[in-house]
Order: structure tokens, then sequence, then C-alpha cells
């Protein structure tokens, strides 16, 4: 949604409208109400000002009392203000992926607010498979929005997370997203939006979104970008996958709004999609909030994608579908004539701004004094806190993934190792290490300094960056490896290589990095230890089976900590316990692969060898879910049901309806409190404490059209050296163990269910009720 990289000619009209429109928002002073001033004896004992009507009341009012003129220039980001009511301007467009950011014009740093926390990348987040972490992150992220919103540097509204699959590894954003499974994809997104909203019932801290809807995970590949691709998509692959993480955000993070996406789905504009946005996500999820589009979708989908005749039709078209805010300016400049020429109601109108303005008005914007508010009294204080900074190392340190330690040879030993010496193009960085859509960091801790707190460093960039286009400084690196006790090798990625506009290329490490790393292993007076800094997977096969590498970390993009958290991993001061939250595919496995085929599941009759571990079987580098530990963990399944009976739902009869191909149709099964309770002790085996994720996946009974394995739950267990824990894990029938047929209905299928624990195998037996209990 970078705005600087919009297509022409679409780019100068939305620059000069961002500039002009949210002008205004920057001169505001801080802590000056947005509306309803205590001060304004015109307004504030109107409806729309009184705290103690309903919300919906409060709407209603205000939307009484303003003109189609007014309401049209509040259906954009750069919402208008209405002086004669006493409100101001509005910069809707804010961001907070991994921290406040500065991407979206409503946030600014700077003199009292230089910056803010930033949290590792998302993708690194997400490797941490801890739900309660994700939350506690969006809680510290809202304290300092709300901090910098009472500064009067920032909005209230940010458009994060980015709940897309990351179905393809070149895809440059995938950095941004949680990962591959629907299901962690969604569990990430439900958690981190209720950090960042809050749970003070129907009033918001801060106003989140789940973003892109839907099937968008292409940006620039092959001459083909996101403003003109038509995502062909299966009704199966919608529900199954696409679907998936978009709806727990609505149901069950209660998001206050969706963001569809440039691309098309099946011909149609997502943002012009009714079946979408109105059906969909407003109508069966529930979305009690807005849905906006991505910056200037609408103005995309009439002037490059030529889907409507004109700018009018493009305009109704998506106030119909159900989108109810327009980031950038092309609602506000051809909504009115669209009314004045039939083509759209002004009720439809009253309908979008109802939506928005519900937002507002539980954001507490139009209740005087911002003062006042429940968060009122955060301020510069509580930006960049020691508390959140240290959350900030904690993340990273969750993130990082061990995937390599033959010997072991980590954790390095200082009395073993004097002297290390520190190599490639990633091992001085800072701002690499916050990725995308990051904002100004409090501070930086890079990997050479992380690693200087702990042990003499002797540093050589071997390449100039992480292109590495040439060998130019190779001698020099090859010669202090020699030299040192041990050697770190820090390379991967960085935007350069994967980015929003930018997908990649192929898989292995850019330019000449791979030669770099072999040769300063084979020269290397100790061990190896291979560093990977990237957003995406790698084809680092060669490092895997090089006996002169014993060691490999992935640490994503680690945020501004990043640097400390992989010192102390790497020295042992924390025990590694993140897992692969994306397959690692080998550079062949592109070879029939086009970014723009979208169909998840493989085809033996065309050699298409399908998407993400639930529905490819070939060979990986490292799969989903892999990650090892300085100690060993140990399985035992201490109790769990071996038959669990579904009863059908009386007002559906048995059939094919019901029971096609041995499944039962979730909407006709009694899904409540439908659940496998799981007992599962967790028993570690070595000297170390750690943090242990345990992954539960289940492998449907056989059948042409179900995933391998789908994840199904995961938690997060703290077991002391030598010690065990027991984790109860409760697995909801309907909603995990259910797969979706080829026409998108979603089914339980009869028969044996196998749930896999690590090396641990449980069988569970699922059959149709006779007495409509469940038996175990």
């Amino acid at each position: 949604m970078a705005f600087a990289a919009m297509p022409s000619p679409l780019s100068v009209t939305f620059l000069l409208f961002l500039l002009l429109l949210g002008a205004s928002f920057y001169t505001i002073e801080a802590r000056e109400p947005f509306a309803c001033d205590p001060k304004d004896a015109t307004t504030k004992g109107l409806p729309f000002c009184l705290a103690s009507l309903k919300v919906e009341d409060r709407v209603k009012d205000l939307i009484g009392r303003l003109t189609l003129q007014e309401k049209v220039k509040l259906l954009v980001s750069g919402a208008a203000a209405v002086p004669r009511l006493g409100i101001k301007g509005y910069e809707w467009w804010s961001e907070a992926l991994h921290g406040v950011s500065n991407v979206g014009p409503g946030t600014k740093f700077g003199g009292d607010f230089p910056g803010a926390t930033s949290f590792p990348q998302v993708i690194t987040t997400a490797a941490s498979f801890n739900a309660s972490l994700w939350e506690s992150i969006g809680r510290v992220v809202s304290d300092e929005a709300r901090a910098m919103y009472n500064g009067g540097v920032a909005g209230l509204t940010y458009w994060s997370p980015n709940v897309n699959i990351f179905r393809d590894p070149r895809w440059g954003r995938g950095q941004e997203t949680p990962g591959e499974d629907p299901v962690l994809v969604g569990k990430y997104a439900a958690s981190y939006v209720r950090g960042l909203q809050g749970n003070d019932g129907n009033r918001l801290k801060v106003a989140a979104c789940c973003k892109h809807f839907t099937a968008y995970d292409l940006d620039n590949w092959n001459g083909v970008d996101r403003y003109h691709f038509n995502a062909k998509v299966s009704k199966q692959d919608i529900v199954d996958t696409f679907d998936v993480p978009f709806k727990m955000c609505v149901k069950e993070g209660k998001v206050a709004s969706v963001m569809c996406s440039y691309n098309q789905v099946n011909g149609v504009p997502t943002c012009a999609d009714p079946n979408l946005l109105k059906k969909t996500v407003r109508g069966v999820w529930g979305l009690d909030g807005y849905i906006v589009s991505d910056c200037d979708s609408v103005g995309v989908y009439y002037t490059q994608q030529h889907y409507t005749s004109t700018p009018e039709e493009a305009a109704a078209d998506a106030v119909k579908a159900g989108l109810d805010l327009d980031c950038g300016p092309f609602l506000g400049v051809h909504t009115e004539d669209a009314v004045k020429k039939g083509l759209l109601n002004e009720e439809d109108v009253n309908t979008a701004l109802a939506n928005t303005l519900n937002v507002q008005v539980r954001l507490g914007m139009f209740d005087g004094e911002p003062s006042k508010h429940p968060f009122g009294n955060l301020g510069p204080k509580d930006v960049c806190t020691p508390a959140h900074q240290e959350l900030a190392l904690e993340s990273a340190r969750q993130g990082i993934v061990l995937l390599k330690n033959r010997g072991p040879s980590l954790p390095l030993s200082t009395r073993r190792y004097r002297t290390v010496a520190v190599i490639g193009p990633n091992s001085n960085v800072t701002n690499t290490m916050i990725g995308n859509y990051a904002g100004v960091a409090c501070g930086y801790t890079s990997p050479l300094q992380g690693i200087g707190r702990y042990i003499k460093t002797i540093h050589q960039q071997g390449c100039a960056d992480v292109t590495c286009a040439d060998d130019k400084l190779f001698g020099a690196a090859v010669n202090v490896a020699s030299q040192a006790d041990a050697t770190i090798l820090v390379v991967g990625l960085d935007q350069t290589i994967e980015a929003e506009f930018k997908d990649r290329a192929g898989l292995v490490l850019p330019g000449r990095q791979q030669e770099l790393v072999s040769k300063v292993a084979a020269a290397s007076k100790g061990p190896t230890i291979l560093v990977l800094m990237s957003g995406g997977p790698i084809d680092v096969a060669f490092a895997k089976n090089d006996p002169r590498i014993p060691a490999i970390l992935w640490t994503g993009y680690p945020g501004q900590a990043g640097g400390a958290a992989i010192a102390d991993i790497l020295f042992g001061a924390y025990n590694p316990g993140g897992k692969l939250p994306m397959t690692w595919y080998p550079q062949d496995y592109l070879k029939n692969l086009p970014m723009t085929t979208m169909a998840m599941r493989s085809s033996q009759s065309t050699g298409y060898p399908g998407r993400t571990y639930r529905f490819y079987k070939g060979p990986v580098v490292y799969p989903f879910g892999y990650g090892i530990s300085y100690t060993k963990y140990v399985h035992t399944i201490a109790s769990a049901p071996t038959v669990i009976s579904i009863p059908l739902d009386g007002r559906h009869a048995r059939g094919n309806t019901t029971t096609s191909g041995k499944a039962i149709r979730v909407t006709h099964a009694k899904c409540n409190r439908l659940s496998i309770g799981v007992q599962v002790d967790v028993r570690n085996k070595g000297s170390r404490d750690g943090s242990h994720t345990l992954l539960v996946f289940s492998t449907p009974p056989a059948g042409h059209w179900v995933p391998h394995k789908q994840l199904v739950a995961f938690e997060k267990v703290h077991v002391p050296a030598r010690a065990q824990r027991r984790v109860l894990i409760n697995i909801h029938v309907c909603k995990y163990l259910s797969v979706v047929d080829k026409s998108g209905i979603r089914r339980i299928p009869m028969g044996l269910h196998s749930l896999h624990i690590g090396d641990t195998k449980h069988s569970v037996s699922i059959q149709e009720a006779k007495l409509g209990v469940i038996k175990s």
C-alpha cells in the first residue's frame, strides 16, 4: 500500500490528495478534540456528542445533519472537516504491522515522539507459535499508538495486520504474513487484533484492519502485477484456504475493519464484489465496522482494469458492493455524480458512512476532550519504555528458529572460543532487521553489536550488500575466518530482494553469497555458524549438507533488538524454540510453478506440485513446523478419546446433502461444544530449561481432495530441565477436523482421523451419532 509506488497516472493525483487533505490533520495541537469540543456551545449538546446514547443513535443523528456534499467527502481516507458541526479533518490511513509505522500519512515521528518500539517482522513472531505473545505485542503497539494520538501525531485507525496466506515462497510481502497455514494465520490475526483493540466491550482502543481480502499474494512477477492480476480461484480453495484467516479475524478477533485488495478474483475486482464484501464479510461473518479499499483500488479497477465504462459507475459499484471507505480520492470525486445520475442512492452512501462513523464513535472520537478518555493519560513517557523494548527482544528470541546443530556446535562457549569472525552482508545491519511497514525504531542492536557483548569480534562484510555482485571482499573475509576461533556468517535477503512491488526470482541466496559462505566455511579455523536473515524461505541445501557448517539459524527480520536476540541464542543465554511458519522448498520446486496459478492442490496429470505443506508432498529443504532446540522433548498422550460421535441437527434429514461421500456437512451437525480434549505430557530430557512449541496436526481419512495433513492446534509450554508438564489441548471438531469439498462445502469426514504430535500419533474414529452423544 505504499503510495510512493502507485502506478501512473494515479500517483500524482493520489499524492496531491494526501498532501492537501492530510495537511490539516497534522496542524492539530496535541489533545485538541476531534469533535464535540466541550468549549463549543453550538455542538456539545447535540445527540451525536452524547456518550450516554447508543452508538447507532449517535451515528444516525450525525448522518441526518450532513448534506450529500459533506457525506461524499467523508468516504475517503483523507476525510474532510465539517466545520459547521465542529468536526475536524481526519486521516484514516495509519499502519501498525509490527509497531507504529509512518508508512501511512496518518502518523509522523519527531519532537516528543522520535520513534516507537519496532517488533520483529510478522513472519518472525509467527514462528514463536505463541498466541499470548502476539496479543501482548498488540497491547504494546496500541499503547504507543494511543500515546501518539494524544500527542497529535497519529490516528486511531491502523490498517494492520496482513493476514494473506504465504502461498508462494517468492512473494515479496510474505514477510508481512504469519505464514502459509490458514489456522496459524487466523489465530495470529485474532490474537494481534484483540491486543490492538482492547477488551473494553464495544469501545475500541484503536481500530485494527485485516487485509487484503482476498487471494492477494502476488505483487510483480514475470510481467504480471497486482493491479492487473485476475486470481482464478476454485470455490474449494476460497473456503478451505483464503477465507479462513479473514473469517477468524472477524468472528474471533472482532476486528473493526477489513480491506479489499487490488486484484480481481474470478474476473471481479474484490472492492466491487458484493458477494465478497456485503454478503460474506458483513452478512455471513458479521463484521461490526467498515470495509476499506487498498489505496486507490477503485481508481485502479476503473483506469487500469477497465472494469467499468465511467468513473461514476466505478464509484457506484464499490459502494453498492459494500465498500465504506476509499483509501484515495476516487469516491470523494465521483460519488456525488453517481448519485445524481441515478447509479447510486443516497441511502447507500448513508450506509457506508454509518459503518465508518460507528468505528469513530467507538474510538471515543465524538466524546469531546481526549484527556478524559480511558487512554487519555498515555503520552511520550509510554513510548519506547524499557518494558516495551524488552518485549521486542523477547519476541525476537522466541521467533528465531534453530535449523541445524550438529555436534552440537551451539551454544558457543566463551571459555572455548576467545575470538569470533563475524562476516556477511547482514552482519552489521540495523534497518534491515525491521523489514517493511516499519516505523522509526527506538534504537538498534545489530548482529555484530550483539555478538560483541559476549566475545571479541573480527568483522568483515564479505559482500558489499545482499546482492553480492562480486568477490572483491571475499579475500579479507576468508582471511579473518582462518584466524578466528569460530566464524559466524550473517547472510540472506533484504527489501531490495523481497518487498512490496517486488517478488523474488528464485529461492537461492542472491548473487555470490553462497560462494562466500562455502569459501569462508572451508577456510574457517573453527566451526562456521550460518545465520539467515530473510522473510521468505531460502534453499540452503548446500549448507544443510556441508559438514563444515555445523549450525544454521533463521532469524526472519528480528526487529530493533535482533542482534541481541541472535547473540543470546548463539551463546546459550536463551534456548531456541521457534518453528518455521512456512515450508522451505528447493529451487527445483519452481520449475512448473507460475505464481499466477492459484490452485492449492497438486495435479498428477500436469505435474503441478501443489502448494504449502498441506498439499505438496515433494522434497523440501526444511518442512513447515520444523525447528530444533538445545534440549530434547518427548511427547506422551496421557488421555484422548478414540471415538467421537457427531450429532446431526434435527432440522436436516439424513441424505446426500448431509452425508455426501461419508462426510457430514458442518452446517448440518450440532457443532456447539463438540471438541476433542487431548492431554499431552511434555518431558524435557535435557539439562536446559526451554519453551517448547507443541504442534498438533490431523490427517483426515483418505480422499483425493483432502489435505495430506493440517494444523489443528498449537500451544507454547515452558518446561524446566528434566521436568514434565501436562498440556490440555481442545480441538473443535467442526472447525479443525473438517475439510472442504470441491463445491466449497465444509464437511466432517467419517472414519479414522490421525492426530500427530511430534513423533506421537493417536487415532480418533469419527462417526455419525445414533443418539446424539459424544463417546470416548
